[in-house]
């Protein structure tokens, strides 16, 4: 019972070790190096984006509203998910798990949206209104898209600790797979020498 009980602990550790490490590293390249991660370049591109529909007239806002909508029903989706895995899991486990997680993911997502649709609305006002600085409409869009990756990530990290309840190892399997699937999906330059060498 006490290899059972050493096993969970130093398995359980590991894994979020594991996942938090990845995340600080993946946090420092993004800071450092934004070019080398997706999430960088999301950020360069939107930055773009967001200047480009600031000057434009009144066609590009229209478009920048409908761009903004398919963020939101994205962020609405994985928000979503997160009430409807509680509910499960609170009804198979008979109210008697820890629901801190999804909780998290579901303000996460509540609060993306809220920066999201200001973020709608301020794209389109006029240069003229009186805002401490042009870059306050752009800082509320990235705070939203910021905000809406981190309820993602926080979901998707819950998902390796469900398998707790089957033991310590799928936690550990899941955490594994999870870290190199977020690996391919986050780190734009490896993906492409990895293409390049097979060709």
């Amino acid at each position: 019972m006490e290899a059972i009980l050493y096993l969970d602990s130093f398995l359980i550790s590991l894994s979020l070790f594991f996942t938090l490490g990845y995340h600080a590293y993946l946090w420092h390249n993004i800071k450092n190096k934004p070019s080398t991660t997706s999430i960088g370049l999301d950020a360069l591109r939107r930055k773009s984006w967001f200047q480009d529909m600031k000057e434009g007239d009144h066609k590009k806002g229209l478009l920048a509203i409908q761009s903004l909508r398919n963020t939101l029903i994205g962020t609405i989706f994985s928000a979503s998910v997160a009430i409807l895995f509680n509910l499960a899991l609170a009804a198979l486990t008979n109210n008697a798990y820890n629901a801190s997680h999804f909780f998290r993911s579901e303000i996460l997502g509540s609060m993306a949206l809220g920066y999201l649709i200001d973020a709608n609305f301020l794209i389109n006002v006029d240069e003229s209104c009186e805002f401490p600085s042009l870059e306050y409409p752009e800082m509320i869009f990235e705070r939203g898209h910021l905000l809406a990756l981190m309820g993602n990530r926080v979901l998707c990290i819950t998902f390796p600790f469900l398998l707790w309840m089957f033991g310590p190892l799928p936690v550990a399997i899941a955490s594994v797979a999870l870290v190199w699937g977020l690996y391919e999906l986050d780190f734009v330059g490896k993906r492409k020498q990895r293409k390049k060498s097979s060709l």
